[in-house]
């Protein structure tokens, strides 16, 4: 061959490179100022540097260590990173898709559980090393004329039939040859969240694991939704977002439980209290940050109405009803309505079954918008895969995971058209078992279709994956082409793409635009 055919040839293959390219998101936008170039330049520089640095050697119980591998095993390597470093300092838009009741760590929902005196805890027989592992915990507040009033003994006590123990006594009274105290933090915590054998080994399936997923539910609910935890967990949730360069959020919150407990531990309070708490302490927060001069960290919170894919049509009307309520009484507050729950699971209904009622809402109050999860599933014509279909078809203006829209041209060509958000929640669709890894998850064909991509963390707790840095750390290593430029994309979508009303939407990207301008500098400043 001589030299000038391979010159012709190796000009066409970059210039083929450049047009495939130029297609992504990444390169939609061509006016990057040179601090976002260097900066991307420099990540990309970091990337290369710890693929082989990092990923590339073998450490002490990681197995098989790879960039964007199984988060659960990879979590601890990913923390020595100077890239992860980057990550988490970098502003990340809107929160657009978190389940309210999974939004903070599990570690700190115990912390407040042993805080309360009104929180006891009971198991159905005394705990041992057999049934350790298989016995789930019953957590909740009880009010105090039923606060044991003899001696107790603990859970692991031989004598111990099944009553209410004060948790923090049942800690102190932890068996030692069980771990005593730290053994008994182990259990709990075990039973508020997914652990790497969970999800690897004993649940390594997606009807498997979500049988681990909802039972963590059942127990951290009963805590979470008594009214003094109920306003410290979500001062927590928005406060440690803040911290993780999140600067709006939209919570899907469930009204499918019709009461929060009041601070009596028994008076059943309505859930309009519910809402009033949101209110209370998003107003505080953002009081709290005005008064230090940092008023554009937090454009506020907002939140999705959902309740259970296992209710019936009829059920379904008296929740719309409720929604469009609450939607009156707080127009700031209730960004639009969804229904959860897994949707390959046998008692989930698929959204066709909720059709009549959910067009007679959409064309009664176009003021709530569907946000609807769909194909959140490995199926392919399945009923959950179908929901794609409905979701569209009914008007959603986002859709929750999406996983499976990469099997279905049409309704990808739909969602660039109609500029319809895919929820993409990298590390809860890879615990969840949709995917094994990052390098195999869909996002790169959603997203290089042009379609707007908003990262999302889904349900963090139990992921043990708080905030957004670590979502944004797994994409970026699962690609060698996506770049920071990439990931400042999504998160301008994330603003774009939410329910904020225009004026305010302005200037939260006005805001998020001056702390980007200033996060891109001193990446660009590094010496990688």
């Amino acid at each position: 061959m001589s030299s000038s055919m391979l010159a012709d040839y190796l000009q066409r293959r970059e210039k083929l490179i450049t047009e495939d390219r130029a297609l992504r998101t990444d390169h939609v936008r061509s006016n990057y100022t040179a601090a976002e170039l260097k900066a991307d330049k420099v990540v990309r520089s970091i990337r290369a540097k710890e693929a082989t640095t990092v990923w590339g050697i073998d450490h002490e119980h990681v197995p098989h260590p790879y960039p964007g591998m199984e988060f659960l095993n990879g979590k601890d390597l990913i923390l020595q990173t100077e890239l992860y470093e980057i990550v988490s300092k970098m502003p990340k838009g809107g929160l657009l898709h978190v389940h309210q009741n999974a939004s903070v760590e599990a570690k700190t929902l115990l912390d407040l559980a042993l805080s309360h005196p009104a929180i006891h805890i009971r198991v159905l027989g005394p705990l041992d090393a057999a049934s350790l592992e298989t016995v789930l915990p019953i957590i909740q507040p009880i009010p105090v004329e039923q606060y044991p009033t003899t001696d107790v003994v603990g859970i692991t006590d031989v004598l111990y039939t099944g009553g209410w123990v004060p948790i923090k006594k049942a800690r102190e009274l932890f068996d030692p040859a069980l771990g005593g105290p730290a053994g008994f933090d182990k259990w709990v915590l075990s039973a508020f969240m997914i652990n790497p054998s969970d999800a690897y080994d004993t649940y390594n399936t997606p009807m498997k694991i979500w049988m681990k997923f909802g039972s963590t539910f059942g127990v951290t609910d009963p805590i979470i939704r008594f009214v003094p935890i109920q306003k410290e967990y979500l001062r927590m949730f928005i406060r440690s977002s803040i911290s993780d360069g999140i600067s709006y959020i939209e919570v899907r919150t469930s009204f499918f439980k019709k009461y929060i407990l009041a601070e009596d531990a028994k008076t059943k309070l309505e859930l309009r209290e519910l809402l009033l708490i949101f209110q209370e302490v998003t107003n505080e927060i953002k009081a709290e940050l005005k008064a230090k001069g940092r008023e554009d960290d937090f454009a506020g919170l907002k939140i999705i109405y959902n309740t259970l894919r296992i209710i019936s049509s009829e059920e379904l009307e008296l929740e719309l009803e409720q929604c469009s309520k609450f939607k009156q009484e707080f127009p700031d507050l209730i960004a639009g309505f969804d229904l959860v729950g897994h949707e390959d699971g046998a008692e989930c209904k698929p959204l066709i079954d909720y059709a009549e009622p959910l067009l007679r809402f959409a064309e009664q109050h176009p003021d709530i918008p569907f946000i609807f999860h769909a194909g959140e599933t490995l199926g392919d014509g399945t009923a959950a895969d179908m929901n794609l279909y409905d979701a569209i078809l009914l008007g959603t203006k986002r859709i929750g995971h999406g996983f499976s829209l990469a099997k279905h041209p049409k309704l990808m060509q739909i969602c660039r058209e109609k500029k319809i958000a895919i929820e993409v929640c990298p590390i809860s669709n890879e615990v969840l078992r949709l995917t094994s890894s990052m390098p195999m998850h869909p996002l790169p064909v959603i997203m290089n279709q042009g379609i707007p991509v908003v990262l999302s963390s889904d349900d963090p707790a139990m992921f043990n994956s708080m905030g957004l840095s670590f979502d944004f750390f797994q994409v970026l290593v699962a690609s060698e082409v996506t770049g920071l430029l990439a990931l400042g994309h999504m998160a301008r979508d994330s603003i774009t793409y939410s329910m904020l009303d225009e004026q305010s939407k302005r200037a939260a990207m006005d805001a998020w635009e001056r702390r980007w301008a200033k996060f891109v500098e001193e990446v660009a400043a590094m010496d990688p």
